[in-house]
């Protein structure tokens, strides 16, 4: 029997302070005050629908622009995180809360060099000071913190109060936007503390630092330094910095995203999630932690944090983990893996997923399509990497309650529910088709009489099953819960998600009017669901129940609130960073720096990019983690890819950021995801972040495999070879699991790791091996470029590496890739693809590139001289490598089936 939880980690009380703390907040204000905190975040929650809604558009009343609705949403977030999180007490973080508004004060005095009167400015900072010593009570609010609260939320709202007069004279700030700017930044940086620790605040500081003391840098990232004024109206008054992209679309997108995910656990989801996970899979080897990995994969549709995807499943599935067999940290490690992952699995994926949209000007639904692939191939191999570690150590499922029926029966039920769910599905999609052009005026109200009917005729359904309770999981597992009546038992939770998909992926909405309908129906369900359950199972006080919905719904509009406290407050300091990046020009200089260290090499940047994401995620969450290193690196690694020969796809760039990003939360020895789990196992902490690291070694290898091969994004495939990438991907993954943990069929030798892994790299990348048996471009001499155009096939590629000068006026060189169009001769060719060269002895030099066309597309421009000249060649299919490894795969498994049959027949 394992140890009860209880007993060696957390009680569940202690579990709820630690999420609440990095998540909701820490302090415990009861009584009025907890009251009067409940209707500031209700009203929160209220103000993002009601801005998501077309309701203001149609009355013609409180409609808010980007700016002000910003504005407003911050000052939200400012105020709450003041009043719900009270300052550590640790003595670096005091130190820290001193030391930054006084290094503050010190650069903005240093700053004003238009005459500014300064002497408020020690001032401001000395009263952040004076708060900071003054300490702050986790039962109660005292009054320094209210100010703290209260000036924080009018600072964010100075931009909504005075947006007319701030338009009319920006670049000239007066002293009143100096006062409000100065407060608001200072400010900014002690709720950051508060609520997300010393690592953003640190980071950001620095960049303020950097911003003033540019001269004083060392000489490859000088710059001409900013004064206050310039810092003032870019950071605080303009739409540069704290207000930029990454605020707008907390604003926009992802609070209504989080808000949807609380009260769909509020609804019950997230047990039911669990429950089904279970029913259908503890029964298997090592079940309890494959239901973990796939019921964190459900669970992350409802929680865009690590640490409370992993408290809320963790309670659980670790425990039961622990009873088939897992160690403390084996178990703690699984559920650290899976819940991580959470972020990154389509539709709903993390906040940084919504802010690719505005970063790289992609639809969401494409930056879902692209993110699919190595979200599904990676919780397909950690459901295999917790099958080998059952495998090895011999463990067995939990007991079923039921007699299983027949394999060919179990399959013929399994075919026949997909045939009944691809019916329905194709049902439904030609039906929506058909009503919106035959009621055009109607659709809307017809489509939501429909899903009501769905959704009554799902509840009942549900009605007649017993209601779901969580187990205790420190008590005897005698049985499994049945799947049938677990499933049928909350298929109505499905209904919300289905709305955001549908509008998502067939409506093409926008992702925050996506997210306002299903949050809107999500409203519906949670104040509904419950009255009519009652009525349906004739309970009786249906008063009750209906008071009991309402009370839901407040609940999980409060706790959608709180669970954006630190996100809106990451995304605003966040923009202070990009803020600093665009105003000093850092980009370019760090390109310089970066290409110095790797040499060039696109591999060693990709690993600097990959270990700074790790560094800074120790203490910065995944959403400020991935703000940071894709402004600062994303554009240098495709730069320098370029440089390289290799056209990397900006989504691809931002996607491997935000891989490593959440990666951080698992890495030691800052993992908090890997804390928290060691606070539900009793295990240590140090550990089971190293197992879960090792667990995630192939979330950490996809990201270099889809840099290179961009088929795994799919990238340019059609929807059979997406289907043949999906499959062969998969089988490398499970592979490249395999060599990683040291079992395939047997216990693997070292030859036998280092040829699984050579198979799985060749399956993941058979161009590389394709492309040394037989070269995919032939090389001609500049000058008979014409010839080269014409011997290319028409909508193929020429490749062209050119020397130039950057806009800064600095040499480079870059591959651009040249569509090639129709043309009876290959200077016709040329000339249709907007070129124009001329020749000065052996050089050739572009003379002209037309405006618009496919020259100035790929990066040409006039006066560039070209250096090499590669034209496509035909090459044999790169599948081809997949016989070599296949023979190869064969050969390992003739050998480990032999071993573990001598194994298995060899006498105890």
């Amino acid at each position: 029997m394992a140890e009860n939880t209880q007993q060696k980690g957390l009680s569940q009380e202690e579990l709820d302070a630690l999420v609440a703390s990095s998540d909701t907040g820490g302090r415990g204000a009861t009584g009025k005050v907890g009251v009067f905190l409940t209707c500031v975040a209700l009203a929160w929650s209220l103000f993002q629908l009601w801005i998501a809604s077309p309701i203001p558009f149609i009355v013609g009343w409180g409609v808010f622009n980007d700016t002000e609705s910003r504005s407003i949403h911050l000052a939200f977030a400012l105020f709450l995180a003041f009043a719900a999180f009270p300052a550590a007490r640790t003595k670096f973080q005091v130190g820290l809360g001193i030391v930054v508004p006084v290094v503050l004060a010190f650069l903005f005095m240093t700053g004003a060099k238009d005459g500014t009167a300064t002497w408020w400015i020690p001032l401001i900072a000395l009263a952040v000071v004076g708060a900071v010593l003054l300490g702050s009570p986790k039962d109660r609010i005292p009054v320094w913190e209210w100010a703290l609260a209260i000036v924080g939320a009018i600072a964010a709202l100075y931009l909504y109060v005075y947006y007319r007069d701030i338009s009319g004279r920006v670049g000239a700030p007066i002293t009143q936007d100096f006062v409000v700017a100065v407060i608001g930044i200072m400010l900014l940086l002690e709720a950051t503390r508060r609520a997300l620790g010393p690592a953003l605040m640190i980071v950001a500081s620095m960049f303020l630092v950097y911003t003033v003391l540019g001269p004083n840098m060392p000489s490859i990232i000088a710059h001409k330094g900013n004064s206050l004024s310039e810092i003032v109206n870019h950071q605080w008054i303009t739409t540069e910095g704290v207000f930029g992209i990454a605020l707008g679309v907390s604003t926009g997108f992802v609070f209504l995203f989080v808000l949807f995910g609380s009260l769909l656990d509020r609804a019950g989801a997230g047990n039911y999630f669990i429950q089904v996970a279970f029913s259908l899979m503890g029964h298997m080897k090592g079940g309890p932690a494959k239901a973990a990995v796939v019921s964190s994969a459900m669970t992350g549709l409802i929680s865009g944090s690590s640490i409370a995807n992993v408290v809320t499943t963790g309670t659980f599935t670790i425990p039961l983990m622990k009873k088939v067999g897992f160690s403390s940290e084996k178990a703690g490690a699984v559920e650290v893996a899976s819940s991580v992952n959470g972020q990154i699995m389509p539709p709903v994926m993390g906040a940084a997923a919504f802010l690719m949209v505005e970063y790289v000007g992609i639809p969401y639904f494409d930056v879902v399509k692209h993110a699919f692939l190595p979200a599904v191939i990676s919780y397909i191999a950690l459901v295999y990497i917790v099958h080998l570690e059952a495998l090895k150590a011999g463990m067995e499922g939990l007991p079923r309650a039921y007699t299983p029926k027949p394999i060919v029966q179990r399959l013929v039920g399994i075919a026949f529910t997909i045939a009944a769910i691809c019916a329905i599905s194709f049902a439904v999609y030609y039906g929506m088709g058909w009503i919106r052009p035959a009621f055009p005026e109607t659709a809307g109200y017809i489509i939501f009489v429909f899903l009501t009917a769905v959704y009554v005729g799902l509840l009942y359904i549900s009605s007649k099953e017993e209601p779901l309770e969580l187990d205790d999981p420190n008590a005897p597992v005698t049985a499994l819960p049945l799947p049938g009546p677990t499933i049928r038992s909350g298929l109505h939770f499905i209904l919300p998600v289905v709305v955001l998909v549908w509008a998502l992926m067939v409506d093409r909405l926008s992702p925050g009017l996506s997210a306002f309908w299903a949050t809107t129906y999500m409203v519906f369900i949670l104040v509904t669901q419950r009255p009519l359950t009652a009525m349906m199972r004739g309970e009786g006080r249906l008063g009750r129940a209906i008071k009991q919905g309402g009370l839901d719904l407040i609940d999980g509009l409060e706790t959608g609130a709180r669970n954006m406290i630190g996100i809106g407050i990451a995304t605003a300091t966040a923009g202070i960073i990009v803020g600093a990046v665009s105003q000093t020009g850092v980009g370019s200089a760090l390109a310089d720096v970066v290409e110095v260290l790797s040499g060039g090499n696109i591999l060693a940047i990709l690993l600097l990019t990959a270990v700074l994401s790790l560094i800074l995620g120790m203490g910065l969450p995944t959403t400020a983690n991935y703000i940071v290193v894709s402004a600062l690196l994303a554009p240098v690694i495709v730069t320098l890819g370029q440089q390289n020969g290799l056209i990397v796809p900006l989504i691809a760039v931002h996607l491997f950021v935000f891989y490593f990003g959440i990666m951080a939360d698992v890495t030691p020895p800052v993992g908090l995801a890997s804390f928290a789990a060691a606070a539900v196992s009793g295990g240590d902490p140090i550990k089971t972040g190293v197992v879960a690291f090792f667990y995630s070694l192939r979330t950490a290898a996809l990201p270099f495999l889809f840099i290179f091969n961009t088929e795994l994004l799919l990238i340019d495939v059609t929807w059979v070879q997406g289907i043949f990438v999906f499959i062969v991907a998969t089988i490398a993954m499970l592979l490249f699991a395999a060599a990683t943990q040291g079992w395939f069929l047997a216990r693997n030798r070292i030859y036998e790791t280092l040829a699984l892994l050579l198979i799985a790299f060749t399956l993941f990348r058979p161009g590389f091996w394709m492309d040394m048996v037989s070269p995919p471009y032939a090389e001609e001499q500049p000058t008979e470029i014409a010839a080269a155009a014409l011997a290319t096939p028409v909508g193929e590629d020429l490749r062209l590496r050119v020397a130039g000068v950057n806009d800064l006026g600095d040499p480079i060189e870059f591959v651009a890739v040249l569509g090639i169009e129709e043309g009876a001769t290959g200077e016709e060719r040329l000339e249709n693809a907007g070129l124009m060269f001329r020749t000065e002895g052996e050089t050739l030099i572009i003379d002209d590139v037309a405006f618009g066309s496919a020259g100035e597309t790929a990066g040409l421009d006039w006066d560039q001289e070209v250096l090499r000249v590669l034209r496509p060649v035909g090459q044999p299919s790169k599948y081809l490598m997949f016989i070599p490894a296949l023979l190869l795969l064969g050969l390992i498994v003739f050998l480990q089936r032999g071993r573990a049959a001598r194994i298995a027949t060899k006498p105890a």
